[in-house]
């Protein structure tokens, strides 16, 4: 008998050690681990430089209360991760992961406003779908039914309106204009902020928007005096071939940018948010204190990963080798469409993709869910990991696989992935 309390009733093999991209179990079974966990291992299992410098720093100052010390380590990180970022005079707030890091974002916003006299604004626009955390508030920003559901009669629902999500047929900046009109509706004065996934994750696998998107975007929230939050948890640090997903095609910079999975790529909890100085100032101006906190935030140990893991990143141009291998990932699916029916689409930006899938006869999503997790338990039986979500069309209906390798993954292990996921999509739905 375990004392494990497991996420559902399905059974669990055992992780024993990992290298690279690869997993093994305790039976001996390898796994190329084709979503790093959940977009999280962005630098590839087992290296020894991260899992020495947490060690270093755990016997030097393995922690301190962020309302009593800063650190010698965060201090540096931050400093290194601004530059990185390019928001060199942006301040960053550490937390232990990106629900948190959420949570974060959407109390800053808040704050901001009623520090500058404006308490009347509380409500936070976002997409639909969309995923921003499991955490109360980052789930109630989050625009994925099936995520929501349960936990619907805790949340105020006039606080966070919905934008429907990105429309490919339609021009970028004819795509943002959408928020106009639900700002409008709910009333310019009450917004505190606009926030939405640069290229959406789990909710609608490697969604985005045209060209032009997040540059209107940022006019409109300009223009209203809101705020404009990028949630770059998934999409950001490199993971689709840019330090700021955002940035991918429009030179725009967001208020606040919400960092995690990346940061440490899974050897510590780490996440937070990149805040403009604008808001720093107006906050410490003011009441003098952001009025929040966690007790792990800015955890020593868990910085001086994301330290060592950001000097790999830099050393070995990972964030060059997301868009080479991203592109040889996309030919590759591409090809894979063109021979399964039963792929709709395949899209993406760097090693963040996605591949929709649907009835090979009309061309549309199953009446019914569940053909994106029979592919990927077939995946998991070939010894490939996935990332399936279902959803993206109605709450309900809509399946895709998200698929997002670590950015050190070799050509020859995309072949693999790809040899892999074609044997899984021999599956019927």
């Amino acid at each position: 008998m375990s004392n494990v309390f497991y996420r559902s009733s399905k059974t669990y093999p055992v992780a024993q050690k990992a290298e690279g991209i690869y997993i093994w179990d305790t039976t001996g079974k390898r796994y190329l681990d084709g979503s790093s966990g959940a977009l999280v291992a962005n630098i590839g299992h087992g290296r020894q430089a991260v899992a020495q410098a947490m060690a270093a720093q755990a016997l030097k100052l393995e922690f301190v209360h962020g309302s009593q010390f800063s650190s010698e380590v965060l201090e540096e990180y931050a400093s290194r991760l601004a530059q990185f970022l390019e928001l060199p005079d942006y301040r960053f707030w550490a937390v232990s992961g990106g629900s948190e890091a959420n949570e974060s974002a959407i109390k800053l916003a808040r704050q901001y406003h009623v520090e500058r006299g404006q308490p009347e604004r509380f409500k936070i626009i976002t997409r639909v779908p969309s995923y921003h955390g499991a955490s109360l508030g980052a789930l109630a920003a989050s625009g994925m039914g099936a995520r929501r559901e349960l936990y619907t009669p805790l949340m105020r629902g006039d606080a966070w309106p919905k934008m429907p999500k990105p429309d490919p047929q339609l021009s970028g900046e004819e795509d943002a204009e959408r928020l106009r009109a639900v700002i409008e509706q709910a009333g310019p004065e009450t917004v505190a902020a606009f926030m939405c996934e640069p290229v959406v994750g789990a909710s609608d696998a490697a969604l985005a928007p045209n060209a032009g998107y997040h540059a209107r975007i940022a006019e409109i929230c300009r223009e209203y005096g809101i705020l404009f939050i990028s949630d770059e948890v998934m999409a950001g640090m490199g993971r689709c071939g840019a330090p700021l997903a955002v940035r991918l095609h429009d030179q725009v910079t967001p208020d606040i940018v919400v960092l995690g999975k990346g940061l440490a790529a899974g050897y510590a909890p780490l996440a937070g948010l990149m805040a403009s100085p604008q808001l720093y100032d107006t906050v410490m101006g003011g009441s003098g204190a952001f009025k929040h906190g966690f007790t792990y935030a800015g955890h020593p140990v868990s910085v001086a990963a994301g330290l060592s893991v950001l000097d790999i990143v830099e050393s070995e141009h990972l964030v060059g080798a997301a868009r080479e291998r991203g592109a040889q990932l996309l030919a590759g699916l591409q090809e894979l469409q063109r021979q399964h029916p039963q792929v709709l689409e395949v899209r993406g930006q760097g090693l963040l993709l996605g591949v929709v899938l649907g009835d090979p006869t009309t061309r549309q999503a199953m009446h019914k869910a569940g053909l994106a997790d029979q592919v990927a338990a077939r995946a998991r039986e070939l010894g490939l990991l996935t990332y399936p979500g279902t959803g993206a069309v109605d709450g309900v209906r809509g399946d895709h696989l998200l698929l997002g390798p670590p950015l050190s993954l070799s050509g020859a292990e995309a072949d693999e992935l790809l040899g892999l996921l074609a044997d899984a999509l021999k599956v019927e739905g």
